[in-house]
């Protein structure tokens, strides 16, 4: 990157003091970035977002004080600029699929080369999609075979009410949600289950015991 091209601003979401001052330490080492802040939990990541407005948030998944996916989920309803590029230690599917859904642009291991790191950062900045190998075979596996995938908590609730007839109109009254957002729980659940309709959903999910 060139001294006359904008830097990128950072945001640095991660419990641990060592860990923060570590990838502070590195991106204000290298040419090309500038670290805005810190946030020690997923709360305080939200608020400081939208005082420091960074290019790239880098945000860790588990912390005591509230956790990354739910600031991820939380800063796309906002509609913040930020890209979210995750970098924790886990790469479970129960860690990974949810942050990628909630609107996380990349997934790295805090495990990553000093080098792919910078470049994940800049490609996340690009609005490009950055997955560590691991975690990118495992979205690849969930996507080829569904009904692996877990379903969420409020699939599990709009499916349950499925299962007893509810309209939408109704579950969505039911929910305090609306029928939109009802139709889109709906179609993530079908594909989760591998299914095209409510009686195959409510069938399958009895079949794997997931109502019962």
């Amino acid at each position: 990157m060139s001294s006359d091209e904008p830097s990128i601003s950072l945001l640095i979401v991660d419990d641990h003091p060592v860990v923060r001052d570590g990838l502070r330490g590195m991106f204000e080492s290298a040419p090309g970035f500038r670290v805005l802040g810190e946030a020690t939990d997923g709360v305080a990541a939200v608020d400081k977002a939208a005082v420091l407005d960074p290019d790239v948030i880098l945000m860790d998944l588990r912390m005591s004080g509230g956790g990354g996916v739910d600031a991820i989920a939380e800063l796309t309803r906002r509609g913040a600029r930020a890209k979210v590029l995750v970098l924790t230690t886990y790469d479970t599917d129960t860690d990974t699929l949810p942050a990628i859904e909630a609107g996380a642009t990349g997934y790295l291991l805090k495990d990553a080369p000093r080098d792919d790191l910078f470049t994940a950062v800049r490609a996340a900045a690009e609005g490009r999609t950055v997955l560590s190998p691991a975690v990118a075979s495992r979205l690849v596996s969930a996507v080829r075979a569904p009904g692996n995938e877990p379903l969420s908590a409020r699939e599990r609730e709009v499916l349950a009410l499925v299962a007893k007839g509810t309209s939408n109109r109704e579950i969505a009254r039911e929910l305090f949600i609306s029928e939109a957002t009802v139709k889109t729980h709906l179609t993530h659940l079908y594909a989760k289950l591998g299914v095209k309709d409510r009686a195959a959903a409510v069938a399958t999910a009895y079949q794997r015991g997931i109502l019962g």
